[in-house]
């Protein structure tokens, strides 16, 4: 069986192209089977998008756990003079987000894998849709190892399902030194900021 937080997806490429419109941007993306939210922008991602503060304008900003793309696209599109870092373990998704930050014109999405990105980068804004269904252990090990690398005056914006624990989430993360509120509820999907 093929998970979308797989390195390399088992099953056979169908690209979809879908149109994302929000208040202040709009472009195309393309998804594809194997990768996560195939043919469309999933509900809680368009509740960050549409609901996140506004990001980072300057420096590095991170999309974790990519997907096809649609986070740091709006994040490059919002914020031209950052540097925006997407990341998944999956090689399909990687190709995807590149391809569509090529396609949108962008030039400040830089697309790695986990370990591709330098030591030495802090990030002002991470925007993620995590992949929770990793299992607890992972994610929070993930979660962890991200959140430490935000700047000083950084914040993280991270979209979950109330009933795969974005309740518990927020209060795990507030014991593990990282203080989170949940700053807009819809559809079944909490955003909870996060704040070094």
């Amino acid at each position: 069986m093929s998970h979308y937080f797989d390195e390399r997806p088992g099953v056979a490429s169908d690209l979809v192209v879908v149109d994302v419109v929000l208040a202040d941007v709009a472009f195309t993306l393309a998804t594809d089977r194997g990768v996560f939210s195939h043919g469309h922008v999933d509900s809680g991602t368009l509740l960050l998008l549409q609901q996140a503060p506004t990001p980072a304008a300057t420096g590095d900003l991170l999309d974790l756990g990519c997907g096809a793309g649609p986070i740091a696209v709006a994040l490059a599109k919002r914020s031209p003079a950052a540097t925006v870092w997407a990341v998944d373990v999956n090689e399909r998704a990687r190709d995807l987000t590149a391809a569509n930050a090529a396609r949108n014109g962008l030039d400040n999405v830089r697309v790695v894998a986990p370990d591709g990105v330098p030591d030495e980068v802090v990030f002002s804004t991470i925007w993620s849709n995590p992949p929770i269904r990793i299992g607890k252990h992972a994610l929070h090990d993930l979660l962890l190892a991200w959140l430490g690398r935000l700047a000083p005056d950084g914040d993280a914006v991270l979209v979950v399902q109330k009933n795969l624990g974005a309740d518990s989430l927020q209060r795990w993360l507030g014991e593990h030194g990282h203080p989170t509120e949940r700053i807009a509820s819809r559809a079944g999907f909490r955003l909870l900021r996060t704040t070094t």
